[in-house]
């Protein structure tokens, strides 16, 4: 392998016809890599990383490359009362978390990602170790529903798993950045 170039934080290194980028960036703990690979299986206590240059309030999810909240009902409705989906979106769209914006709801499929995989289907639960707190039961997710637009994906951290729901139901938001950011799921 050769280091085609070095600039900042950022190397680009290549093998044969093949090359990959590796983002490193550094915490008051010292330096994590943030090269996603959704085919790795990290246990919770590698896999999540607490970003203290976030104030700590946000989570790197080293197997998507995800960045989470790490309290999710932080300011999401009045009171943090469960929300409709529109409102959800609104909210994660004018999110301030860590001194960042630029978030939104995630697909089904990244907050699915959260899953304990080595608990059984249902229950849905998060990974033991994680260092996510105020996790609420159900979350909305960004999926509508293509045959009905009136619904969309949720996920219930409480054993439910993932579930389908009409968007005026009140529920939490778990708001994400990075990824795809697409309007449709």
């Amino acid at each position: 392998m050769k280091l085609l170039s070095h600039v900042g934080s950022i190397a680009v290194l290549v093998a044969g016809s093949f090359s990959s980028t590796v983002f490193a960036q550094t915490t008051a703990n010292g330096p994590y890599y943030a090269t996603p690979s959704w085919d790795q299986t990290l246990p919770a206590s590698t896999r999540f990383i607490v970003l203290s240059n976030m104030n700590s309030d946000a989570v790197l999810d080293r197997e998507t490359g995800l960045v989470w909240e790490k309290s999710p009902n932080t300011g999401a409705g009045a009171g943090n009362d469960p929300i409709d989906w529109h409102a959800g979106g609104f909210l994660c769209l004018r999110k301030n978390v860590g001194g960042r914006t630029g978030w939104r709801l995630p697909s089904i499929h990244e907050l699915a990602s959260l899953f304990d995989p080595s608990a059984a289907f249902p229950p849905a639960t998060l990974p033991p170790g994680h260092p996510f707190i105020n996790v609420e039961q159900v979350y909305w997710s960004a999926t509508t529903i293509a045959d009905t637009p009136g619904s969309a994906w949720m996920v219930g951290f409480n054993g439910l798993g993932a579930n389908l729901n009409a968007k005026t139901v009140p529920h939490s938001i778990w708001c994400v950045r990075g990824g795809g950011v697409l309007d449709n799921y």
